[in-house]
């Protein structure tokens, strides 16, 4: 059986992106992720996706340090991505100088925008990351909804990839199709070569999907299997599959993603998991349709934080921001 390890996907700007990733937000305790990182690139994984909002490229850097020296990798077999939390938005370099000396790295493969909004932290320490004023509302230094500084934040992400040596590639992360509509007619030189966003069988996206093509954007997939608990992999149809092609329910789901050309990003505690997870079922047009149209009849967006109020996604729970939708 093909293996998902082995399938990279071309960008927009010539590089290309390992279709398997390991996510590395923190499920318990942030130190645990340096085995998960260890186990996951000696399975095989060469795709490791974190953030400066994480708490845990520390413990990514000491994992890769330890890799590098037992030679099991080396830098340039990797692909790493780190992102830039809206509340350092307005010294985007600062945050990307502090991933880099906690990765023990001269540069990552990919910087993201994590959301397209401006809280309100310090710009020399991007603290607090979330904050909040009395009300425990939160605090912006733009609305979220009219507002266009994000617009200059990735524009200097462009200025960081043109005059450093310190990224690769640059992208983005949770825009929806009126945050792209904004964002793209004032691209100095750089497209975006890739879109996060959380996406799986319960959430069809498919106008989003289909916009970001059309701007040859290539969707990146975090909460593949829809966050904790995995919900995702409970239901019938999935489970069925993965019984037919003698495979995990979490391989059911990643190649639904890859073999539609999208990226995704399990992650797991489970150091056995993240080891075995790792075939590529080749499912048949039919059978992702059939994927699809879960969504379809029960659409359900299982992470609706409120940094994501305003920003026109569908099935935001809680969102009375959003005037218009992807």
């Amino acid at each position: 059986m093909t293996l998902a390890t082995e399938v990279d996907i071309p960008l927009n700007n010539g590089t290309k992106i390992p279709a398997l990733g390991l996510g590395t937000v923190a499920s318990k305790d942030p130190k645990d992720v340096k085995d998960q990182v260890k186990t996951a690139i000696k399975a095989g994984y060469r795709h490791i996706d974190t953030a400066w909002y994480y708490g845990t490229e520390k413990y990514i850097g000491e994992a890769l340090k330890e890799l590098f020296e037992e030679g099991v990798v080396k830098r340039e077999d990797l692909y790493i991505t780190t992102k830039v939390w809206p509340s350092f938005w307005h010294n985007p370099e600062k945050s990307l100088d502090q991933s880099l000396a906690d990765l023990g790295l001269d540069y990552v493969d990919l910087l993201l925008q994590h959301w397209p909004i401006c809280l309100h932290g310090d710009k020399d320490t991007g603290l607090p990351k979330v904050p909040k004023d009395e009300n425990g509302e939160l605090m912006y230094d733009d609305d979220p909804v009219t507002g266009t500084k994000f617009i200059d934040v990735y524009n200097a992400f462009e200025d960081i990839l043109d005059n450093t040596s310190k990224v690769r590639s640059i992208g983005i992360s949770n825009y929806s199709i009126p945050k792209l509509r904004e964002l793209l007619p004032k691209i100095k030189k750089h497209a975006p070569v890739v879109n996060q966003i959380e996406y799986h069988p319960y959430l069809p996206q498919q106008d989003l999907v289909d916009y970001c093509a059309k701007n040859d954007i290539v969707i990146v997939c975090y909460s593949p299997v829809g966050s904790f608990g995995a919900p995702v992999l409970k239901n019938p149809l999935i489970k069925e599959l993965a019984k037919k092609y003698e495979v995990s329910e979490n391989e059911i789901v990643d190649a639904y993603h890859i073999l539609n050309g999208r990226a995704t990003l399990p992650r797991s505690s489970n150091l056995e998991r993240i080891k075995t997870i790792i075939r590529l079922p080749q499912l048949t047009k039919e059978e992702m349709d059939e994927l699809y149209q879960i969504g379809v009849k029960d659409p359900q967006r299982f992470i609706c934080d409120p940094w994501g109020y305003g920003l026109g996604f569908r099935w935001w729970t809680d969102d009375t921001l959003s005037k218009t939708f992807d």
